[in-house]
Formats: C-alpha cells, sequence, structure tokens
C-alpha cells in the first residue's frame, strides 16, 4: 500500500508541471457498466512512454444477503508505437486489492471454480502482475476511446466462511494461482 501511495504521489507531482496533452483522465466504461466506479489518470513522461495508475471501488451489497465489495488498484507503464496518447501501445502492469464476495450465483469462469460463491462468502487479499496490449482512438483535440486487453498472472489468499454475513471461519489462509486475463479496458479518455 506505501508503495502504491508513493506512486500516485509521484503522479501527482509529474501532473503539477504538466504541459498539454500530458495528461489524460480516464473511466473504464466496462468497470462502470459492471457497477464499479474508477478512476484513472495517465501522466506522459517522454514522447512514447506514460505512466497510468486506475483504481475501483465496489462496496455494494446486492439484494439480500449478497455481497460484491473489493478496492483495486491497477499501476501501469505504457510504450506507445507513434505518439503518446494515440495508436498502438503495450502496457506492463500490476495489480493489487483486497475482495468480499458471497452469495452471487456465478460459474466456473477462465480456470477459476466460482459454483460455491452460492453458498459462501470469500474475503481477502490479490496481488500480481501482466502485460498488454492496446489502442488509443483520438476523437478530438481532448477527447479519446481506448481499448486495452492484458493477460497475466494473479496470487490471492483468502478466507470463506459459510453465507454473506454469518458464520464461524470454514478455511483460512487458503491460496488460489489465477493465470488468464487480468485487464479489459474500454476507456473514455479526456486530455489535459
Amino acid at each position: 500500500m506505501k508503495i502504491l501511495s508513493t506512486l500516485f504521489l509521484a503522479l501527482t507531482i509529474i501532473a503539477s508541471g504538466a504541459k498539454a496533452q500530458n495528461i489524460a483522465l480516464k473511466s473504464n466504461l466496462l468497470y462502470d457498466a459492471a457497477l464499479s466506479p474508477n478512476l484513472g489518470i495517465e501522466v506522459g513522461l517522454a514522447s512514447r512512454w506514460s505512466l497510468e495508475l486506475s483504481g475501483n471501488f465496489n462496496n455494494w451489497t446486492v439484494g439480500v444477503g449478497h455481497r460484491w465489495k473489493h478496492w483495486m488498484l491497477q499501476p501501469e507503464a505504457r510504450y506507445w508505437f507513434c505518439e503518446r496518447f494515440g495508436g498502438h501501445f503495450i502496457a506492463v502492469n500490476a495489480i493489487g486489492g483486497e475482495y468480499n464476495f458471497g452469495r452471487l450465483g456465478w460459474h466456473d469462469f477462465l480456470g477459476s471454480d466460482f459454483s460455491n460463491l452460492r453458498n459462501r462468502r470469500y474475503q481477502g487479499w490479490a496481488a500480481g502482475a501482466g502485460v498488454g496490449y492496446g489502442y488509443t482512438w483520438m476523437l478530438s483535440r481532448h477527447w479519446n476511446l481506448e481499448a486495452e486487453a492484458a493477460f497475466g498472472w494473479i496470487y490471492t489468499r483468502y478466507e470463506s466462511y459459510p453465507c454473506a454475513s454469518c458464520g464461524s471461519k470454514l478455511e483460512s489462509g487458503r491460496v488460489h494461482n489465477y493465470v488468464g486475463p487480468t485487464k479489459l479496458a474500454l476507456n473514455i479518455v479526456y486530455l489535459f
């Protein structure tokens, strides 16, 4: 958490001396559609390099006894093939956060068995890294549309409980390793 706070502070300091087209604010429309409010800031470092920090937070109780709560931060370094904030880019990112899910009707998805989410609540943290590819369409001087997909690894440690809001701990210190898509974004971007 200290590293991410330091990274955010560094981005803020860099942004304070920025000129036109050096800072971008963005929101992932796919996360918005999944009711996970999010915000990202991207700062230009050199003609073909930028650094992004995005995060999202979801604190919803979905219906009676259903839980879908999490927070996540995802710092990312990008290399742009033509010019910064336009065209093709590749990225290296990290991911970290905490979650509390329970009583959701999910099934197996991308190699992870979510079927126990019907009867149990899972609470824990996750950290990982990935590589991505994306493309940014310039819509106007200040507006862009950006698509990105990343693939990577996530390590998570969790505890499980028999229901969303009650019961004693069933499992403690359990580990799950996930390899697969770690980011899917369709961002609306505003450039300063």
